[in-house]
């Protein structure tokens, strides 16, 4: 071959690679859309909902979360049963013999040691380190070790060699300090024991977090090494690949084209394979909500699991609408205990009933700096909690529920989502002027609220801010609150919208007057709303600080009988709900999903929304299979339009 030839040789087989390596695989059985990028696929560094949602087919924790029941058990996971002491400090878990990694390794006790180990590093600045601080010796342990951080740097070595060998030094004796400080010891490859410092009654919910579940270590390890500037422990993370990430779930990850798709095969080593349905999964990364639909319709995605494009109102009122047509019905299926998308599945096929409206696991609401004085130095009249209870009263939240959220959502008047989580009775919460029976109610609260601020000497020319983020109709609720303020009160308001970084940082930072902000529960008990108004929580962007609130905290902490802790709890939110309001609830999420139920089983209407969709079925043969079904979505032509 001449040396002319070369080049076109190389670029023909260059060509042919390509080409044949981008050949459409075969159409998974489920297809569905996460709603944004996989971030990371490290579950000790996860917290968006996407990562979590995926975490939970790739890896399984000692534990997990019936979601398909109604009271959301906790069932075996990794650990086929597990002992409680006494003093309901030490758990035992007995991991099942059968647990195998997707290579046919065995999982064992000391991989969990070494996960959670990971997890409880300042390195790693993981965002729920928290919840392994009530391992009893973490908090020290944590401590210890960033203090020998803060001093490495400063150090002085002979030569850059003496400190790459006392950074692994420090390495090596962090591995020692964890093994003697920290509760957490493999006994032997089956026994796991875990020693908290004190009772923790959800305990097990946090174990069944997909932050919780392990890694494996012969990998992992091997993309970790202490950095010789720093001291810390350096992350590459090349070992979350397809075909190169070894995880214990339910399904495998084969490849992962960032930006593009991700694929998964069901593990043959899972310990419980029998019990899936569906042997393949596709993810494509179709992150324009418009697009999600229009691939969706087309026929190329079988679940939407976060459904946000602009028009989804009005696919939830189509849905209402079909629902209505259909009520008498409805009521029946309703009245036998059936769930939403059970009655969905038994009434006839209508293209309206595609979209469901879920109940989630979290509250919008609007922050008040409860701070002594403002950023600009000003004396802060929301530092007093009667005016806060002014403003809160006189917000009409049913109105932006129905007329600007659209979504079947439900206003609120608590924090914690009522009938979420079992065995807690939420309180009554403040009367606001949009639950108002009528004209001469809504008179009587907007005058209990002038009188408070009167109370307070608000000033009567006081302008107050409202900040929030770009998108999201952040701006439309906001204007809506102005509204109700200055109808109600007499209030004028600023609106301060700003870039969603900007945003969070002046969050943070206390930088605001009123702000809006939300929160999702991460595991099944109150203390997951509740703590992120603790005066030394992290999560208090507020300043919100009552030594009583804060003392129902721990005497719930501290409490064993069931009853009487959620009782205690419930007085807290009571408190911050109906006197204090550091921040007041505006409605309760609601999901959006989109699936035909007459072919989709295995989704919960829990709301918790804490969907496993390893245990989607989709139901009958070749379902669409007339329909073009694009894999790859470049395939995909966007068209923004209304369905």
């Amino acid at each position: 071959m001449s040396r002319m030839l070369i080049p076109v040789a190389v670029l023909v087989a260059l060509v042919a690679l390509s080409v044949f390596g981008d050949r459409p695989l075969p159409r998974a059985d489920l297809t569905y859309i996460n709603s944004s990028e996989v971030n990371t696929l490290d579950p000790q560094r996860m917290s968006w909902m996407h990562d979590l949602r995926t975490a939970r087919l790739l890896y399984e924790g000692l534990v997990k979360n019936d979601v398909l029941s109604d009271d959301f058990d906790i069932v075996p996971g990794v650990a086929e049963s597990w002992d409680l002491s006494e003093d309901a400090k030490t758990y035992t878990f007995h991991i099942r013999s059968d647990a195998k990694w997707t290579n046919g390794a065995d999982v064992t006790a000391q991989d969990f040691v070494f996960s959670w180990r990971r997890a409880l590093l300042p390195d790693l600045v993981s965002d729920y380190v928290a919840m392994f601080l009530n391992i009893k010796g973490a908090q020290a342990f944590y401590d210890w070790r960033q203090e020998q951080l803060d001093g490495f740097s400063d150090r002085e070595f002979a030569s850059d060699d003496a400190r790459r060998i006392a950074a692994y030094d420090l390495w090596e004796e962090t591995k020692a300090r964890f093994d003697s400080m920290v509760g957490l010891h493999a006994i032997d490859d089956r026994t796991l024991v875990v020693t908290l410092e004190r009772p923790v009654p959800y305990f097990l919910e946090l174990a069944a977090f997909a932050v919780f579940s392990p890694v494996y270590e012969p990998l992992v390890a091997q993309y970790e090494r202490p950095d010789p500037v720093t001291g810390r422990l350096v992350r590459r993370p090349g070992w979350t690949k397809g075909g190169v990430l070894i995880s214990n779930g339910a399904f495998e990850l084969t490849g992962w084209r960032f930006k593009r798709d991700m694929r998964m095969t069901k593990s043959p080593h899972y310990w419980d394979r029998d019990s899936i349905a569906i042997n393949t999964i596709s993810i494509p990364s179709i992150t324009d909500p418009n697009a999600g639909v229009l691939a969706y319709q087309t026929g190329s995605i079988d679940w939407i699991a976060n459904v946000t494009s602009p028009y989804r109102g009005d696919m939830v009122a189509q849905k209402l609408a079909f629902f209505d047509e259909h009520k008498e019905r409805v009521a029946e299926f309703e009245a036998l205990g059936y769930d939403q998308f059970s009655i969905t599945r038994m009434l006839p096929e209508d293209p309206r009933a595609l979209t469901h409206a879920v109940s989630s696991f979290g509250t919008y609401f609007y922050n008040f700096n409860c701070k002594p004085r403002l950023p600009d130095g000003r004396e802060n009249p929301f530092a007093d909690p009667r005016v806060r209870r002014a403003f809160a009263m006189c917000i009409d939240k049913p109105a932006i529920a129905r007329e600007i959220r659209r979504l079947g959502e439900p206003s609120a008047s608590t924090l914690i989502p009522p009938g979420s989580i079992g065995g807690y009775t939420s309180p009554k919460g403040l009367p606001n002027i949009g639950d108002a029976a009528n004209e001469e109610e809504r008179a009587a609260i907007i005058a209990r609220a002038k009188a408070l601020l009167k109370e307070a000497n608000f000033p009567h020319d006081f302008i107050v801010e409202l900040a929030f983020n770009k998108d999201a109709g952040h701006d439309l609720i906001g204007q809506a609150i102005a509204k109700s303020w200055q109808k109600s009160l007499g209030v004028q308001t600023s609106l301060s919208q700003k870039e969603i970084k900007i945003f969070r940082e002046d969050l943070k930072n206390k930088q605001y007057m009123t702000a809006r902000a939300g929160w999702f529960g991460d595991y099944g008990d109150p203390t997951t709303f509740l703590d992120i108004n603790h005066s030394k929580d992290g999560n208090n962007d507020r300043a919100y600080n009552n030594p009583v609130f804060d003392d129902l905290l721990f005497q719930a902490s501290n409490e064993l009988d069931p009853v009487k802790r959620m009782a205690i709890l419930s007085e807290a939110e009571r408190i911050i709900m109906e006197e204090d309001l550091p921040l007041v609830p505006i409605f309760h999420y609601a999901t959006i999903y989109m699936f035909d139920a007459k072919k989709i089983t295995g989704l919960s209407t829990h709301p918790r929304t804490k969907q496993n969709a390893f245990l989607i079925d989709v139901l009958g043969d070749g379902i669409g299979d007339d329909l073009p079904r694009p894999m790859n979505p470049d395939q995909i032509q966007v068209e923004a339009t209304t369905p």
